[in-house]
Parts: C-alpha cells; structure tokens; sequence
C-alpha cells in the first residue's frame, strides 16, 4: 500500500506537509463519542467534528493548502472554483486570508443559506445551470475574462491533500481504527482520508454515498469513470460527480463505497443530533447512515467517521417547529 502512495499524485508526505502549512488558518476540529450510537452500531465509533471547522466543512482545508502554494503572481490574479456551497464558502474565507480575491460559479440550486455565506465572506458569485457541463462551462468563461487562477474543488492535489489533513489528525488522536468512513462527491475528501490512513497500517478506508447521486460506486464497480448524471438527493453536497483525480488515486488505492438511502441519512441527522448535539448536514451523515442501516460490517471494530459539515439552514428548521 506504502508503495502505491509514493506513485500518486498525493503523498501522505503531501498531506503532513499540508497540515503544518494550514495550521495557522484552520482548527484542529474535535473527535466525539457516544456511548447509544455504539450500542445501535454495534462499534466504537469516533465522529470527527469538520461540523466544528472554519466556514463549517472541511473543505477549509483543501482551499487554504492550495492558495497557499500559490506564487504571490498567481494571487494577485484571484482565484476561481465552482461549488454547491461548502467548498466556495471555503475558498472565499481562505482568499480573504491570503489576500486574494474569489470568485464562484454556483448553480443555482445551492442552498441558499451557502450562497449567502459565501457572499458574507466577500466572493463575486456567477450562477449557473445545476449540471456539471454549466459549472465547468461557468468556470472556465471566468478564467478567460479575468485571468483568474482555477482552484478546483477536488481535481487538484493541493485541494486534496488538504482535505486528507482531517483523516490525519482523527488517525493521530485515534490511532488504532480499524475503519475509517468518509462521504464521498467529487472524491477529494475521501482520497485525502485513503492517502492518510496510509500512516497507520490496517486502517481501511470506506466511501458512502447516496442510492441518489452513486456515480463514485458505479465508478469504481465499472472501472469506467461516470462524467454526468442527475442525481436525486438530500444530500446537495454529494450531487457532483467523481472527479478524474480522485477516481485516479481510490482505483489504485482500492477503496470500496457503500451506499445509502435519503431516509437512512434522516435517521443518522436525528441521530446525531440527538446522541451527540452536532448539527451536521445531510452529506456529513452517510457515514453513521452507512452503520445504523447495517451497510457496511463493523460489529467489534473501532470505527472513524468523518462528519463533513453542519451548513444547514437553521432559520428553515426553527420555522418548522
């Protein structure tokens, strides 16, 4: 396994290096347990808190990493990405740091509460059509116009190495899982994590998804990278499709995903909510959906989970009551 790392585009060396350069940026998120959720799974299940990161998501890591590799000649041009919500919420506040300026192609069934924090943290926002042709079409009409530098939400190896910093730390804080659960959509999270339990020997690294947007499953059973879909989730943060380089690193690297249905990732957000009080968001749920629905065997085993982010929209859920 040791081997095959060293000839991907990302090293675990890569991902400890970005963990010191990210370090004055991001918070070192928590990990948590909860004695009822270990009695439903039937495992010792530690919840590492990305719910509690900068801008709410992990993808804080993955955008100060890449903008903080860049020369100061490619800062001053700006940077550009397209993004349902999480990543260009990340890229906005990383540039604001790194005095860059930012700018997001969003389409335009984002949730509204992303696109609002997005702005707050001063990105120019061009919406688009809610397909990957009209992100990618948007982005690159950008970088045309305006010479901005591409910061792409999981195609890029800075983005994910990054993002494999929090499977690195909930590995240095817990070093003896035997399964580590990330969600998988563009893939640079859960290539990240794989890159990451490289450091412990017989961690294994699982993907979850949705039955709705599934094209990283079909993908890795086919061995035929799937480029569109329309995918039918709760999940906004999984709709996207897996990217080329994560599909590159988790076919080498031989990570399995498991998929879940919307109402097995209702149960875990309660569930969540109600053991452990973290506020998460649908796409962080898949993991703890994956072990209460039984999807995947962790009887007995020490089990890492990933909670990606908590942007969800509280005003909606207090209006509800």
């Amino acid at each position: 396994m040791r081997e095959r790392v060293s000839e991907l585009p990302v090293t675990l060396d890569d991902v400890r290096a970005a963990a010191r350069r990210i370090a004055p940026y991001v918070h070192r998120t928590p990990v948590v347990t909860s004695r009822s959720l270990d009695r439903e799974t039937g495992a010792r299940v530690f919840l590492k808190c990305e719910n509690q990161q900068r801008v709410g998501a992990f993808k804080m890591r993955g955008a100060t990493n890449a903008i903080a590799m860049l020369t100061p000649e490619e800062r001053a041009r700006g940077v550009v990405t397209h993004s349902s919500g999480n990543h260009a919420q990340a890229l906005s506040l990383a540039a604001r740091l790194l005095g860059a300026s930012a700018t997001v192609v969003m389409p335009s069934n984002a949730p509204a509460v992303k696109r609002a924090a997005t702005e707050g943290y001063g990105a120019r926002i061009v919406t688009c059509a809610p397909t990957q042709a009209a992100r990618e079409a948007g982005t690159e009409a950008v970088v045309r116009e305006t010479g901005a530098v591409l910061i792409h939400p999981y195609d890029d190896p800075n983005v994910v190495a990054g993002q494999g910093t929090a499977a690195l730390e909930l590995l240095e804080d817990v070093p003896d899982l035997d399964l580590v659960l990330a969600p998988v959509g563009g893939g640079g999270l859960l290539s990240g994590t794989a890159v990451a339990a490289t450091s412990v020997e017989g961690t294994r690294v699982v993907g979850c998804e949705p039955f709705g947007a599934d094209d990283a499953w079909r993908s890795l059973t086919t061995g035929e990278r799937v480029t569109e879909q329309s995918p039918d989730t709760i999940c906004d943060g999984l709709r996207t499709v897996l990217g080329s380089l994560p599909f590159e690193m988790l076919s080498a690297l031989g990570v399995d995903i498991v998929r879940v249905e919307d109402d097995e990732v209702r149960r875990a957000l309660l569930t969540v909510l109600e053991r452990t009080k973290q506020v998460i968001e649908p796409s962080a749920a898949v993991g703890v959906a994956a072990l209460l629905a039984g999807r995947i065997r962790a009887q007995g085993l020490r089990v890492g989970v990933i909670l990606s982010g908590g942007n969800v929209d509280l005003r909606a859920w207090v209006d509800a009551l």
